[in-house]
């Protein structure tokens, strides 16, 4: 079994709906790193000097490759990525090898049976 490294980088009132929404799609868990920091193509507006920018959290999904796609564009929809600029970014990247995933990989081989 292949898996993908899926990265979401999102604003931080919008971690859960998104973490939810990923298991929905096939992700059997996720690591989450809260207090991330940003910046677009615009920099962040300030007041009296202080940046006002919201909080960011980055999640980590270890995913299998062939759900990796649905589960990306899942987390574009919910997370409202493309329909407003600064709410969010998701990427994958192919993984080499992994271990500590035996029980990820028996909980998938039939729902990816299923999708081949």
């Amino acid at each position: 079994m292949h898996f993908k490294l899926l990265i979401a980088l999102v604003e931080d009132d919008k971690t859960d709906e998104i973490m939810d929404a990923a298991r929905e799609a096939g992700a059997t868990g996720a690591t989450l790193i809260s207090n991330a920091r940003g910046e677009g193509l615009k920099k962040s507006t300030t007041f009296f000097g202080l940046t006002l920018e919201t909080q960011r959290d980055m999640l980590l999904f270890l995913v299998e490759e062939h759900l990796s796609r649905r589960i990306l564009e899942k987390i574009a929809e919910v997370g409202e990525f493309d329909a407003k600029p600064g709410t969010g970014i998701a990427f994958l990247l192919d993984v080499e090898d992994a271990v500590g995933v035996a029980l990820q990989v028996e909980q998938l081989s039939g729902v990816v049976e299923e999708k081949l």
